[in-house]
């Protein structure tokens, strides 16, 4: 099975596979300082622990070599600013694939988000059998909703979730791009 890119070099910014513990510390601590920034949208942040973190980065490697989920760190000049992945739910067709992303607030409004779910969409793209791209947020989260925007994915969906973070409406809004 073909795999994405370890690595993504996009100017300043770089996407790099999870190196497992050897990223813990710094990650962790990113993650401690953007959880007032992440809380309203994001629900994992209600559960959030050094041991949680811990288990999030030792599944990656597994996660990868499946070809289910490319996690990567997003670093800005080398240093860890966030987080994003290319996967599959159990839910979705074998032919599609959906991005996250997350930022530190410090990193926020310079485009990264967007060059990263760029970036994130081309990799799909050059995976066998991918067709479509989605990118999944609440209707709410303006932030995520300008990145899939400005790169060319149209509204697809909206459709009755669980409201799970504070800000969460109860709605998700399923953007697509389909193989050009």
């Amino acid at each position: 099975m073909e795999l994405a890119e370890q690595e993504i070099p996009l100017g300043e910014v770089t996407l790099r596979r999870f190196r497992g513990e050897a990223d813990l510390p710094e990650f962790f601590r990113v993650i401690e300082e953007s959880l007032e920034h992440l809380r309203p949208f994001m629900p994992w942040v209600a559960e959030h622990s050094l041991a949680k973190t811990t288990e999030f980065l030792t599944e990656r490697p597994g996660l990868w070599e499946s070809g289910k989920d490319f996690t990567y760190a997003i670093l800005l000049d080398g240093a860890i600013v966030g987080a994003c992945g290319l996967f599959r739910r159990d839910d979705t067709p074998e032919n599609g694939r959906e991005i996250g992303y997350w930022l530190h607030p410090a990193a926020t409004g310079r485009g990264i988000a967007t060059r990263t779910a760029g970036a994130l969409t081309e990799q799909a793209f050059r995976l066998p059998g991918v067709d479509f791209v989605e990118i999944v947020h609440d209707p709410a989260n303006h932030a995520s909703a300008a990145v899939p925007a400005r790169l060319g994915f149209t509204e697809y969906l909206r459709r009755p979730a669980e409201a799970l973070a504070p800000a969460e409406t109860g709605e998700e809004l399923v953007w697509r791009l389909d193989r050009g």
